[in-house]
């Protein structure tokens, strides 16, 4: 299946840049292209498309407030977000991943890795470039909220614990199920599991009440 994306980003030779690149791809197929968030926000709505890749500065509605519109908590019927920036800057990447973003990739990741994310990001999936991640996850578990910290519904099984470290070290499923020996639908059911034992909208999400509890 092709995966269709929504490029945004007020450059316009950086968004075209992007465009030919995820064209270039294999299954993927750019269907609209956004100079700020608030035409983002507009497309994406009535494209529908599989993934949004969002600039965090831009004039107007940025890429974190766009995020927030289509994927953050209270969305009915969230589109899957990555967002991309030049700056690796905490303050960016949190606000992402608390809008609801799938991944977070600095612009000079390359081809390769920006294909990954978005077919990842379409598969329920998540990357974030590899430079930010641990250190990032360790910093939101450190400066989020006070109080208690936040219990599963229910207790995790055995291989819900297995799959938990795996989803927080960055892997995708069909690493995980390399690395478990079980199936790629297993997998995904456990991961399922996972979000509705401890209230997750995603695997990013997955990942930082790891940290956050200290599992990770």
């Amino acid at each position: 299946m092709t995966v269709t994306v929504l490029v945004a980003d007020d450059q316009e030779i950086v968004r075209t840049g992007l465009v030919m690149i995820l064209n270039a791809q294999p299954g993927i197929r750019v269907i609209g292209e956004a100079a700020n968030g608030h035409q983002a926000v507009e497309l994406a709505r009535r494209l529908r498309p599989d993934v949004c890749l969002l600039d965090i500065r831009m004039p107007g509605v940025d890429g974190i407030a766009a995020t927030r519109e289509l994927a953050g908590p209270g969305v009915a019927d969230p589109i899957a977000v990555v967002v991309i920036t030049t700056f690796d800057l905490d303050e960016h990447v949190y606000g992402a991943l608390r809008a609801g973003a799938r991944g977070f990739l600095l612009k000079e990741a390359g081809a390769e890795l920006l294909g990954q994310a978005v077919r990842a990001a379409a598969a329920g999936d998540a990357i974030i470039a590899p430079a930010v991640t641990a250190r990032l996850l360790k910093t939101f578990a450190r400066g989020g909220p006070g109080g208690p910290l936040p219990q599963p519904g229910e207790p995790l099984t055995e291989r819900e614990e297995e799959v938990l470290q795996a989803v927080a070290e960055g892997r995708t499923n069909n690493e995980i199920a390399g690395a478990l020996f079980i199936s790629l639908s297993t997998v995904k059911t456990h991961v399922a599991s996972l979000m509705g034992k401890i209230g997750a909208r995603n695997r990013v999400e997955i990942a930082m009440w790891a940290y956050q509890t200290g599992r990770r």
